[in-house]
């Protein structure tokens, strides 16, 4: 088999791995310290891509199109949880379920009345555009090496976050005791909304980085959420850890397996059951990785402490 295909199908992995991450962190965040089941997490998602492309029309600069997408995003997230979050973190589960998934719709369709239910494309600057030589014959688009190291970095930037900080001990605090937390005379609404915020404008980094690869269009949030509560139960709910290693799991092993899979297939059965078992089996790849650890590790790979 051809070793740099294998290479560049690898770093299709790592960099699909590093877009579930920003939506991983920022949902994992959202549950752990809220207990809140954010169905519309990948809604904020798609406003960070819409955001991003029409900032960078305004504008005509992709950094500060970028830049602008991000706090468009965050002020976004705030508002919903003010607005429409704040009364449901003492309702159980399926209230929150139900109360998100009006929110897909509303952002569905408040993004088709403002930018049209068509398509949308978002250009790169021309020094994002191109290939990188790694060596060995491998030639891979700069862009996309882009997106992998800034997922890596905004993934070191949120441990140090997270684990070195006054707002990391609060959200960590937050996320054992909040009651405790209330007690000591912190504002534990305050922290929800910033929380909250953060982790939306994690969201809208994936949509925005994902805008220049993938159309962006209405509903492009529920095509990436599935995998996203997928990463976040291989990895461990709550655990930013586990986030990141479930999320470079799921994304080589489902890259890896959509553009192999079915030629592995052909060299053991018939070209005609290849073409047809190979694309099903490829995309039930992650469900099987999920129950196969789900079997030996129920709490996931790296839970969180408690």
């Amino acid at each position: 088999m051809n070793l740099v295909l294998i290479a560049e199908q690898t770093l299709n992995g790592l960099q699909l791995g590093v877009m579930l991450f920003l939506m991983a962190a920022g949902l994992t965040l959202i549950f752990g310290i809220m207990n809140l089941v954010n169905l519309a997490h990948g809604s904020l998602y798609m406003v960070g891509a819409y955001l991003a492309t029409w900032f960078t029309q305004a504008t005509g600069s992709w950094p500060l199109g970028v830049l602008l997408a991000l706090g468009g995003t965050l002020l976004v997230g705030m508002a919903v949880e003010l607005v429409a979050l704040r009364n449901l973190y003492e309702r159980d589960h399926l209230d929150q379920v139900l109360a998100t998934f009006g929110l897909i719709l509303f952002f569905n369709e408040l993004v088709a009345i403002l930018w049209g239910r068509s398509s949308i494309y978002s250009s790169l600057p021309g020094y994002l555009i191109g290939h990188v030589e790694l060596g060995g014959g491998l030639r891979y688009p700069l862009y996309r090496l882009v997106i992998i190291g800034a997922g890596l970095a905004t993934a070191a930037g949120l441990w140090y976050v997270v684990a070195r900080t006054r707002l990391g001990m609060l959200i960590r605090a937050g996320a054992s005791n909040r009651g405790m937390v209330a007690a000591l005379g912190i504002n534990i609404r305050l922290l929800y909304t910033v929380v909250f915020g953060f982790g939306a404008a994690l969201a809208g980094l994936a949509g925005l980085l994902a805008g220049p690869i993938y159309a962006v269009q209405p509903g492009m949030g529920e095509q990436i959420l599935i995998q996203v509560f997928v990463v976040i139960v291989i990895g461990g709910i709550g655990s930013i850890r586990g986030a990141l290693a479930g999320a470079l799991i799921v994304g080589v092993v489902d890259t890896l397996g959509r553009a192999f899979l079915k030629p592995a297939l052909a060299e053991i059965f018939t070209q005609s059951v290849a073409d047809a078992a190979g694309p099903a089996l490829a995309s039930m790849l992650i469900y099987l990785l999920m129950a196969a650890v789900l079997a030996f590790r129920p709490a996931g790979l790296f839970p969180a402490a408690r």
